[in-house]
């Protein structure tokens, strides 16, 4: 990959951060990249409804570019609103509606690989 480790952490907890900011649930980051060779890390996340899955893909997607990052390889699922897979090549985000994400369960099939800590970036609100 082209990026440095450092940069692509930067740029999934950046994803992280505007998923959770979108008041997205669950928001967790595997490091898959020791034993998957796609990418380096998966960002899950989850919405209670198909339109906060929307709001959550818009957000991630709005706070990348705003910021300087990466853009999609390729977006998948956008329109079922089900499972929305957003390809950045170094790092893969799928958000699922909350019953998808129940059924496929993919943190427990990747419960094995060590998980990316990451903080919400909140900015203070003015006042």
């Amino acid at each position: 990959m082209n990026s440095s480790t450092d940069e692509i952490q930067q740029w999934v907890r950046q994803a992280a951060a505007a998923a959770d900011d979108k008041k997205a649930a669950d928001v967790l980051i595997i490091d898959v990249g020791e034993v998957f060779s796609v990418t380096d890390y998966f960002l899950i996340a989850s919405g209670s409804s198909s339109p906060q899955v929307h709001a959550i893909v818009d957000g991630i997607e709005e706070r990348l570019t705003r910021d300087g990052g990466p853009k999609p390889v390729r977006i998948e699922g956008k329109e079922s609103r089900e499972w929305v897979l957003m390809d950045y090549g170094a790092f893969v985000v799928h958000v699922f509606h909350q019953e998808q994400r129940d059924f496929y369960q993919l943190e427990k099939l990747w419960g094995d690989r060590p998980r990316l800590e990451w903080e919400p970036l909140r900015t203070p609100e003015a006042g």
